[in-house]
């Protein structure tokens, strides 16, 4: 049950970043965004991204580093290369087995700012996957805003949690 789950929850939150990716063109999604800090749209997916690779790595390894990143330029520039290694990523994760996911790792996440040594929790890759779905929710959340102000539209759920979803629907049962 918890691998079927767990699969499923990957696989629908990167395939909401192909609904994003569908209605991007290379310029929109390259462009820098007006700010201090000027990273584009692109640069924010790429962020997720990278995030489900570091975990890919560590369900191989046993050790999930977030601080070793790829950063890969092409990812943030071009749309096909994002779908690309998104795609990639959904087929990777659709066989990680529920014996695998209740595997042991020690995670590398740099919190401290003033601090060089990183170091090191236990987790296990089930609680890391859930992690990784919740990053990417919170950076679809960031990247809605930045597309609705660039007139981009996207679905009512993406960047929105699913436990905020099922809240609304039982609400509006309750009227």
């Amino acid at each position: 049950m918890m691998s079927s789950s767990l699969n499923f929850a990957v696989k629908e939150v990167l395939q909401q970043g192909c609904t994003f990716l569908d209605r991007m063109s290379d310029e929109a999604y390259a462009r820098p965004l007006d700010g201090t800090l000027s990273s584009s749209l692109g640069a924010h997916y790429r962020h997720v991204l990278d995030h489900f690779f570091c975990l890919k790595e560590g369900i191989r390894t046993g050790r999930v580093n977030y601080d070793r990143r790829r950063r890969n330029p092409k990812l943030e520039c071009s749309v096909a290369a994002a779908r690309l290694a998104t795609e990639r990523l959904i087929d990777d994760f659709r066989g990680v087995t529920a014996e695998t996911l209740r595997g042991e790792c020690s995670v590398a996440y740099s919190v401290e700012y003033g601090e060089d040594d990183v170091g090191l929790v236990q987790s296990n890759l089930a609680r890391e996957v859930m992690f990784c779905v919740g990053h990417a929710i919170h950076h679809y959340a960031i990247l809605k805003l930045l597309c609705a102000g660039a007139g981009v539209k996207l679905p009512y759920e993406f960047g929105v949690a699913p436990s905020t979803l099922k809240h609304l629907e039982a609400q509006t049962a309750g009227r």
